[in-house]
This record gives structure tokens, C-alpha cells and sequence, in this order.
């Protein structure tokens, strides 16, 4: 019997060669998803041989978009979004504004049109949240002050581009293109009202009835006891709410897995949602960059070497030299401002469907799509480079700038604790490192108590929201020792670090004790291993919070039975001394 296989061979060509190449990279020190843009390359239609279905790889690619976007989601709630908006609303308006005039002053200058310039500056302007989130996700900073300003800059870089492409078209005429059929029919000024109403009123949607009716509906399917039919309400849920946005209110899939996932974060399952659809989302985000590498034509190499230069050379560092400076301007920290900036040094699934409309307006030549496209792979490939030598390229300067050092050590209002605050947070008070969701409940407990207590947070719109309380707040990094002296870490009786970063956990616990030898220490970690070596290295009391959770519930257990409990049960957690 006959059948067609396009789907399977695809699949099986993609998978396949991307372990194969994707394994090599990682054994040469390259980041796999070299490997993976090198598998879409070999199976594309621009190199001999084997030629997958480039249409199927696409559409397998969108959906591992949507269920990435709906991972981010899960563990980025509204409260997050709103956190970074000072920050992430103006500096992606501003950066993208600075891309586009870039992009479109090269092709000017190559003789292009200025409505073809104007879109392909557009292109350029607009990065790549899943190559962004995969970075993020590899060194454990998703959920990190950087990781959710970057992450926030982003979203809204993806709302202005979903406004772009819905007003293209009625501007094709007036930009030099191709006319759409009922373009003309509606002004200018309904097209944007529309577009502002249907996505206004999917976000309403979302937020005011998904916030109720998507976890009573996880709650509901969680009660049945089947592992499968969970796992096939979380991929419906995140497919057909992005399918949904798409059709009936003209939103992109991933803004609409995106939303689906924060509103679902209500949902007491949340944790168990994101882990049962990790792993279809790790699959289909490999072929998210196979299919990148399929659309990619090497002879653009050969043929345009210059202009594909000057094409990269704006991707990786004129959006990362604009997004420095913006964040630098909005007084953060200079690790902010190179994690953004290597956040935004590259562009990817928007810009090929905006390259991919302007071709078809007449609005892009297919030497601009070729541009684009080679620019994406080049970029996507050397991104984690660029995430890798922050560190490096931070510490080389801050070692021979003194302006740079000048910038990092800057007047910040939100730096110092102000004159007025009062006498008792400064002399045997906690210093609370972090202010998230742990943080948060022990800063509760410790005001229902009356314990004075400061806390240090990297997010300054947090510790602005705390001093509006009357809390004692001061905004860094706090593995900085200056953090710590502002919070009189010298006159503190406990510092308590409730982030879970333990290489920074070390640099405030070393500074913590260099200036109050005497002070109690309590740390936080995520991993067993992390947990044992913080113990051994006596830096303090470590909570770990798995095993936390185990020691909790067997007390429990022990007291329904009145049975003796266990002194390494009794106690909380495991003292350094």
C-alpha cells in the first residue's frame, strides 16, 4: 500500500541528523543547536541530497513555539510583566526604533527603495523569545531579575511586532508594494482600532475568565488520577488557546501559548504542567531550528558577503550597543544591561514572517529575505557566545574603566536606605536577600512578628513598591559587597539568602562574615548536590527544599501515629555548626 510519508521522513530526517549533530557540537564545545541549524542546512532544499517537507517543518516548529511560549508563561505571572514594564515598554519601543533606522539606513545606502528599507529595518528589529528562552533556561537565569526583564522586553517586542504585521498590508500601497484586495476598503485609523480591540479584548479574556475557568478545568482532570489525560489537557490547552488567539482575534500563536501558560500559573498543578509538557516542547523547539537552517541558502555567503556583514553587524551589535545604553539609562546594574543586550543579539520566528509578508507585498526583494534569513542562523548560532563572555567582558572592563566603574557604583536613589528610616532595621534586624516567592512569605512571617528586617532585591521597581509600604529596601545585586553594607549587613544578627544561586550565595556569605564575624547565615538551594557542598563548606544553615518538603511530611505522618520523631526530623535544617 502507497502511503505518504513527507510527515514521517521529515521527522525522522530532522531527529535524527540533529542528535547526530547536535552531539558532535557538544563534544567540540559548541552549543547544540549549532548542531541543529547544521541539520536543517544538510536535509534543505538549497544542498544536495535528502530534501525534507520544508512546509511540515514548518508548522512542527510552531508548535514547539507555542508550547515554549506556554512554558515561559507558567512561570511568568502578571505581576512579573508588570514589575519590568518600566523598563521593558520604553527600551523595546526605543531599541527597536534604533534597529529599524539601522536596517534601513544600510539598505538605503545600497540603493533599495525606502518603503523596502523601512521593512527590512523592521526585521532586524524584533529577536527571537525561544532562542532567548533556551539560553536563559541552560544557565538557570529564567526566573533571575535579568531573566524576567529580558524576558518582559521581549513580550512586548512580540505585541508591537504582531501590531506591525496586521498593519502591513493596508500600507503596501503608500510603502511602494504589491495592493492587498480591501486594503482600501477600511482607513487606516480602523485598522489600528481593530487590531488594538481584538487584542485588548483577548488579554481581557484571558485574565479575567481563563483565570477562572483553565485550573478548575486542570483540577478537575487532575482528580481522574490519569497522568495521560493531564498531559493531553496541557498540550490542548496550550495548542488550542494559541490556535484560538490566532483565528479569532488575530494575535500570533506564541503571545497566545504565552497568556494561556500565565493563566494557567493559578493553578495550584502549574509545577506539574510545565514538567508533563517538557518534553514534547524540548522536541519541537529542535526542529524550531531545524527549520531554520532548512530555509537557509549558503550561496548568500558567496554572493553578498559585505551586505550580509553589515546585516549581522547590526543584529549583534547595534541592537546589543542600543538595549546597553537604554538599561544603562534606566540606572541598572552593567551585568543588566550586557544580559539584555545579549538577549536581543539576534532575530529569528518573527522576523521571517514579517520578511516572508514583505515578499509577498512587493515590500522586500528576495535578496532581503536571503539576508534575513543568513543573518537569523549566523546570529542564533553565535548567541550563546555572546550569553558566555558576559562575565569576562564585564569583568575586563570594570578592571580598566573607571567610567564603567563610575556607572556601576552610580547614585542610585533606590541604592542606599534612606535618613528616615528608622534606628531599629539598622541594629540586630535580618538582612532578607531576595524578594520573590519565598522571600515574600518570610518577609510576611517576620512582620506578623514585629522582626525588623531589610530587604535587598536586584529589582528596583520591587524595592520601590516596598519603601511605598514603609519597608526597609535597598535595590542590587547583593553578592556586591556595597549591597550588603547599605543594608548594615556589620549590625545584622542573621543574613538570609532565599534566592537559589549558590555561586553568589558564597560571595555574600565570605562578605556577610568579613564584616560581622558573628552574624547566623541561612542559605537556599534547588539541588541535592549544591546542598551537600554548601554544608560541607560550613558557609551556613542550608535548606534544600525537596528534602524540606520530605522532613515536613514525615513529621506529620509521625505525629497521626504518635510515634517518636527523630532528632534529624526535628530539626528544620542541616546547621553548618
Amino acid at each position: 500500500m502507497e502511503h505518504n510519508v513527507s510527515l514521517i521522513s521529515t521527522l525522522a530526517a530532522g531527529f535524527g541528523l540533529a542528535l547526530i549533530l547536535g552531539f558532535i557540537a557538544e563534544r567540540i564545545k559548541l552549543p547544540a543547536l549549532v548542531g541543529y541549524l547544521l541539520a536543517g542546512i544538510a536535509i534543505g532544499p538549497a544542498t544536495p541530497g535528502f530534501v525534507a517537507d520544508v512546509g511540515i517543518a514548518a508548522q512542527l516548529s510552531e508548535i514547539g513555539v507555542m508550547l515554549l511560549m506556554f512554558g515561559v508563561g507558567l512561570h511568568f505571572s502578571l505581576k512579573d510583566l508588570m514589575a519590568v514594564k518600566r523598563i521593558a515598554l520604553p527600551g523595546a519601543v526605543v531599541q527597536m526604533g534604533a534597529a529599524t533606522l539601522l536596517g534601513m539606513g544600510l539598505a538605503m545606502w545600497w540603493g533599495w527603495p525606502a518603503g523596502q528599507a523601512l521593512v527590512f529595518g523592521l526585521t532586524l528589529s524584533c529577536a527571537s523569545t525561544v532562542v532567548l528562552l533556551k539560553a536563559l533556561e541552560a544557565r538557570g537565569t529564567l526566573e533571575s531579575v535579568n531573566g524576567r526583564i529580558a524576558v518582559g522586553w521581549l513580550v512586548v517586542e512580540d505585541l508591537a511586532t504582531v501590531l506591525i504585521l496586521v498593519l502591513l498590508p493596508p500600507l503596501a500601497t503608500v510603502l511602494g508594494g504589491n495592493p492587498t484586495p480591501g486594503a482600501e476598503e477600511a482607513p487606516l485609523w480602523r485598522t489600528i482600532a481593530e487590531t488594538l480591540a481584538q487584542m485588548a479584548a483577548f488579554v481581557v479574556l484571558m485574565l479575567v475568565v481563563g483565570r477562572r475557568v483553565l485550573p478548575w478545568m486542570l483540577w478537575q482532570v487532575a482528580r481522574t488520577g490519569s497522568r495521560e489525560l493531564f498531559t493531553l489537557m496541557v498540550i490542548a490547552v496550550a495548542i488550542g488557546i494559541a490556535y484560538g488567539a490566532g483565528v479569532l482575534f488575530h494575535v500570533s500563536f506564541a503571545l497566545g501559548a504565552f497568556f494561556a501558560g500565565m493563566v494557567m500559573r493559578e493553578s495550584e498543578y502549574s509545577h506539574r504542567a510545565a514538567q508533563e509538557s517538557l518534553p514534547l516542547r524540548d522536541s519541537f523547539s529542535v526542529l524550531f531550528f531545524v527549520s531554520v537552517g532548512m530555509l537557509f541558502d549558503p550561496m548568500t555567503l558567496v554572493e553578498q558577503p559585505l551586505h550580509l556583514l553589515g546585516v549581522v553587524a547590526i543584529v549583534m551589535l547595534g541592537k546589543a550597543i542600543a538595549a546597553t545604553a537604554i538599561v544603562i539609562l534606566f540606572r541598572y546594574p552593567l551585568n543588566t544591561a550586557m544580559t539584555v543586550s545579549a538577549s536581543l543579539a539576534q532575530i529569528g520566528e518573527f522576523s521571517f514572517i514579517l520578511a516572508g509578508l514583505g515578499l509577498q507585498l512587493g515590500l522586500l526583494p528576495k535578496a532581503g529575505m536571503n539576508l534575513v534569513l543568513a543573518a537569523a542562523l549566523i546570529s542564533i548560532a553565535l548567541n550563546p557566545v555572546m550569553f558566555a563572555m558576559i562575565r569576562p567582558i564585564q569583568r575586563w572592563v570594570l578592571e580598566r574603566s573607571s567610567f564603567a566603574r563610575k556607572l556601576e557604583s552610580r547614585d542610585d536613589p533606590y541604592a542606599e536606605l534612606p535618613q528616615t528610616t528608622e534606628r531599629q532595621y539598622l541594629e540586630g534586624q535580618v538582612v532578607l536577600v531576595g524578594y520573590g516567592r519565598v522571600g515574600r512569605r518570610i518577609a510576611q512571617a517576620l512582620t506578623e512578628r514585629d522582626i525588623p528586617f531589610v530587604v535587598a532585591d536586584q529589582g528596583r521597581e520591587t524595592v520601590e513598591g516596598l519603601r511605598k509600604r514603609g519597608m526597609a529596601a535597598v535595590s542590587g545585586d547583593a553578592s556586591d559587597p556595597m549591597v550588603l553594607v547599605q543594608a548594615h549587613i556589620a549590625n545584622a544578627a542573621m543574613l538570609v539568602v532565599a534566592v537559589p544561586d549558590s555561586m553568589k550565595a558564597r560571595q555574600m556569605a565570605d562578605t556577610a562574615r568579613q564584616l560581622n564575624p558573628g552574624i547566623e547565615i541561612v542559605l537556599r538551594t534547588h539541588g541535592e548536590e549544591e546542598s551537600a557542598l554548601l554544608r560541607r563548606e560550613q558557609l551556613g544553615t542550608v535548606f534544600y527544599g525537596e528534602e524540606e518538603l520530605a522532613k515536613g511530611m514525615s513529621r506529620h505522618v509521625l505525629r497521626r501515629f504518635n510515634a517518636e520523631i527523630p532528632d534529624e526530623l526535628s530539626v528544620a535544617a542541616s546547621p553548618a555548626h
